[in-house]
């Protein structure tokens, strides 16, 4: 494996778009850490802000998932979750509205642009309407979190936050056209390894407590990263799995030659569609708790019909004061939808 790295950085070409991509790497990184405008800085690090941003729940993943950015309020804070949702979305139109479905498959080049260029004010719509739920959510949630309650600081939160995705956007085309290809997975895989430090810190905690060493946090941190290998293992497994369908040719005789007869196979990914769909389901039923915050936040943590959709849209496995049955339906809505628009996807047309 080192000896293919080092050949891959001896070659011109391949070390260019190495180094251009590490650049845009960085600077996705270093907008994770500019606050957008009207934002009280001060006000991120109380621990009353961290402990509801960072303590389980889908801001927890949206946190990890765009680097720090979404716990920082950045400019980056969506991620790049709205061209995700917007992919998909046109996926979906396109099975159901007959002409864009016939411009995706018979199109050529044209329509991959035209399609693009749909997906992208989708996109620009999806976060304005994002940026709009975190503004009113966070400002009625936390006071002194914004600067003033005046339309101006409200307008500069959201269009910050828009431009934001735009540019995360932006830097993916890049990536893949002139950079090592895949480029907004690329950006995922850097918001979510930079959070390594701090893991790595907490498990330091765990087995140095403020006590001393700690036999029982040193074995739970053993467990925990047993645990991390084999879920990575399990990935890496079902992402190179494929079912391999047989093809035969037949044989064919061309003078006094017969050419042909061999047997092949087309290989069936398993998981074709990647995490998207996953994505695109937990952010889907995450969006009556994002409405319920905004227009009835009275009902959450009460009782009624309201305040149970709230904790099974917002149900992890790791969120304080919610009850496993909510994460287990939560667990197994997200695998339907998730099968449901895989199927759709990638079987509709067979």
């Amino acid at each position: 494996m080192f000896q293919t790295i080092k050949n891959a950085i001896k070659t011109p070409e391949i070390r260019k778009k190495l180094l251009y991509t590490l650049l845009l790497i960085v600077i996705f990184r270093f907008g994770c850490h500019i606050t957008a405008p009207g934002v009280n800085s001060a006000a991120l690090y109380t621990d009353e802000y961290r402990k509801a941003v960072t303590s389980g729940g889908f801001t927890s993943l949206i946190d990890t998932i765009s680097g720090g950015a979404f716990s920082n309020l950045s400019i980056f804070a969506m991620s790049i979750t709205p061209y995700i949702t917007a992919s998909i979305v046109i996926q979906l139109l396109g099975m159901i509205i007959p002409s864009l479905q016939k411009m995706m498959k018979e199109g050529g080049e044209v329509a991959k642009q035209k399609v693009n260029k749909y997906t992208k004010i989708i996109t620009l719509i999806l976060a304005i309407v994002e940026a709009l739920g975190i503004y009113i959510s966070y400002s009625k949630s936390y006071t002194g979190l914004f600067a003033n309650s005046e339309f101006i600081t409200g307008a500069l939160f959201v269009i910050s936050l828009m431009a934001g995705t735009a540019l995360l956007m932006w830097l993916g085309e890049q990536i893949t056209n002139k950079g090592i290809g895949n480029g907004i997975s690329v950006i995922i895989f850097i918001g979510i390894v930079s959070s390594f430090p701090t893991a790595v810190t907490k498990l330091y905690r765990i087995i140095f407590t403020a006590a001393g060493f700690s036999t029982a946090g040193l074995a739970k941190a053993i467990a925990i990263i047993i645990g991390a290998i084999v879920l990575v293992a399990g990935v890496v497994w079902v992402q190179s799995a494929e079912r391999r369908i047989p093809v035969q040719y037949a044989k064919k005789v061309v003078g006094r030659k017969m050419y042909g007869g061999q047997n092949t196979h087309i290989p069936l990914k398993l998981a074709m569609a990647g995490v998207m769909p996953i994505i695109f389901a937990s952010s889907f039923l995450t969006f009556p708790a994002m409405l319920i915050s905004i227009f009835a936040s009275s009902h959450i943590g009460g009782t009624g019909f309201l305040a149970g959709l709230y904790k099974f849209s917002i149900a992890t496995s790791s969120s304080a004061g919610i009850g496993w049955g909510y994460s287990l339906r939560k667990c197994y809505s997200i695998f339907i939808i998730n099968c449901r628009i895989y199927i759709l996807l990638y079987f509709s047309n067979i």
